[in-house]
């Protein structure tokens, strides 16, 4: 915590998992810290996102972290995917396990962080009216936190309940007998859709663009499936480095290309895997996310499957996607497509006949007004820059990092910034992070954070800083290895195409191990495309 004078050798802002670990490594090490967390509670996205059937889409015994084999031992999974329930538990568990809530004052945003030149510290102010200065700041804000709602014309007249996703009600919200609204068919929406549908009197899903889902599978994890786990942890944690998005389904994957497989053995692989469940499904060929033939055999294997579930063939091909699938993350689900055999629900396509206003009985779509008691705005978020920009960081000639990033955003590594000394992003735009386990992307970039932090205290070294040079360098790799596939191929969040005049750039970094070694790479050169001064 602040010391006597307010100041602090490191601001933590976010305590996310993220912000959990950082500040645990940075205690560790003997560095003084302060955090701030605009939530009432650690857990980042978990402690916001709790709308009903919230759930991760990486496995829970994957979705943890590895720095502690005593913490991965001792904790017991209950699902093979872990709602949001389950994970708030276990952010809890950590932090109290390791002493880390004391780090953090908590319903506490921060909303400005300014570098001085003269005293190479940064200042950093709360909305509560705090000030703390600091040597280093860390930006642990997380990629989906900032909830996207859309400022549709009459949305304050609305005389029944709104809600977002992104923000829903610690107490829940009770749709029994109700009409209800949802907007949107993303990850969030095609999680909720199927638990809304069960409760509420009526649900209508309006729709622009329909996404690929595959079902979870979701089930009780198996005890035994959990002790040969963590009975060999160390090999799976280390194998699952080596694999492209630092999972362990991706193990499976061959290197034969989808088209030139036989194609009743092709068939007989995705039906596998869909019985399998999961991120499984596309990871039987190589090739799937950078050759659009290979990669429309799974897609018309999908759209196959919704038309055998959905009953009716007009819904059915509403809701089939006809672009590269995998260019999105791709959903997983729980009895979704079968949601929309129920009669009390009904599909709306707003991709021609969008939303013109909210009405105080509920919304008008294409010239049609739809009565509802209840809208939710399952409409995503501001991705990796969204937070960032909400907070007013200034460095060098006190120029602002939404100026710097007006084109969009522009990173050494996705960890520092040029003209923005001794800021560090926890999984920012230009790593993998929304491309890989979060969690372990997140402890890579921590501990690389940590590692760098005590190589300045330990040669006397006052500041670090990307150069525009390794920066532009950065950028052009980052975005040449995404041209290589077919990522950018469809409107996305990860170009920032769901924010009305965010700059359409592809931001995550396509590869973790290769990633990692140039990670390593820089920090055994003395940080080379870092400026250290003295």
């Amino acid at each position: 915590m602040t010391d006597s004078t307010g100041r602090v050798d490191a601001v933590i802002v976010g305590a996310g998992f993220a912000g959990l670990y950082m500040a645990h490594r940075l205690h560790g090490l003997g560095f003084s810290l302060q955090g701030f967390e605009a939530g009432g509670g650690v857990g980042g996205t978990w402690y916001w996102n709790r709308y009903p059937g919230a759930r991760c889409d990486v496995e829970s015994m994957e979705y943890s972290y590895q720095f502690s084999d005593e913490l991965q031992q001792a904790w017991e999974w209950t699902e093979r995917y872990a709602g949001q329930p389950e994970i708030q538990r276990y952010a809890n568990h950590v932090a109290e396990r390791f002493d880390l809530a004391r780090h953090f004052e908590f319903d506490t945003r921060v909303t400005e962080a300014v570098f001085d030149e003269s005293r190479d510290r940064w200042t950093v102010r709360t909305d509560t009216g705090g000030t703390v200065e600091a040597r280093f700041c860390v930006m642990a804000t997380g990629c989906l936190s900032s909830a996207n709602t859309p400022d549709f014309p009459g949305v304050d007249t609305f005389e029944g309940e709104v809600h977002h996703t992104g923000r829903w009600p610690h107490e829940g919200v009770d749709f029994t007998g109700k009409r209800v609204g949802i907007v949107g068919t993303g990850s969030s929406a095609i999680q909720a859709i199927p638990v809304i549908a069960r409760e509420a009197g009526h649900l209508t899903v309006f729709q622009r663009t329909p996404n690929y889902s595959i079902p979870a599978r979701n089930g009780p994890l198996d005890a035994e499936v959990q002790r040969s786990v963590k009975a060999d942890y160390p090999a799976i944690r280390a194998r699952n480095s080596q694999m492209p998005g630092a999972l362990g389904v991706q193990a499976t994957m061959r290197e034969l290309a989808a088209v030139d497989d036989d194609p009743e053995a092709r068939r007989r692989d995705y039906e596998d895997r869909w019985g399998i469940g999961g991120f499984a499904f596309l990871m039987g060929y190589a090739d799937l996310l950078v050759n659009p033939e290979s990669n429309d055999t799974a897609a018309a294997f999908v759209r196959e499957k919704i038309a055998d579930i959905v009953d009716d063939p007009e819904v059915a091909a509403l809701l089939s996607p006809h672009n590269v699938i995998g260019c999105k993350r791709p959903c997983l689900d729980t009895g979704y497509y079968e949601t929309f055999n129920r009669d009390n629900v009904t599909l709306v396509d707003i991709s021609d006949a969008r939303i013109e206003a909210i009405t105080p009985g509920g919304l008008v779509a294409g010239g049609t007004p739809y009565e509802l008691d209840c809208i939710v705005f399952a409409t995503g978020f501001d991705a990796m820059t969204g937070t960032l920009h909400r907070i007013d960081i200034r460095g060098r000639g006190g120029r602002a990092l939404r100026e710097k990033w007006a084109a969009g955003p522009r990173t050494y590594l996705g960890l520092g910034v040029a003209g923005f000394p001794n800021l560090f992003t926890i999984s920012g735009p230009g790593s993998p992070s929304v491309l890989t386990n979060m969690i372990v992307s997140i402890e890579q970039h921590v501990d690389w954070i940590a590692d760098c932090m005590t190589y300045l205290r330990e040669r006397g070294y006052a500041t670090i800083e990307a150069t525009e040079p390794a920066q532009d360098e950065w950028v052009a790799h980052v975005n040449d290895i995404a041209g290589e596939t077919l990522y950018p191929t469809c409107n996305s969040w990860y170009l920032g195409v769901n924010i009305p005049g965010k700059p359409q750039v592809f931001m995550p970094y396509v590869g973790y191990p290769p990633y990692v070694e140039k990670c390593d790479e820089v920090a055994a050169k003395g940080y080379e495309g870092f400026a250290l001064r003295a």
